[in-house]
């Protein structure tokens, strides 16, 4: 997968619900659910109840986080 059909991905998502795995160092895995709220050059934002926390496309292309949409 590419950045350009990533991006293409998450901009045909916004708003939707969506459940993202963060996997970080030493094991520390955790879960957010939330909505895309905003839709970058660069970045996008999800809004978990109220607070909103910023992932990089390249995450998605690393593998470093996981996107479900619900």
């Amino acid at each position: 997968m590419n950045l350009d059909s990533i991006k293409d991905e998450v901009k045909k998502h916004l708003n939707a619900k969506v459940e993202v795995s963060v996997y970080g160092m030493r094991n520390k895995n955790y879960k957010i659910c939330g909505y895309i709220s905003n839709v970058y050059p660069s970045i996008f934002t999800i809004n978990e109840d109220g607070i909103e926390r910023s992932f990089t496309y390249s995450d998605i292309a690393t593998g470093e986080i996981h996107i479900k949409y619900l």
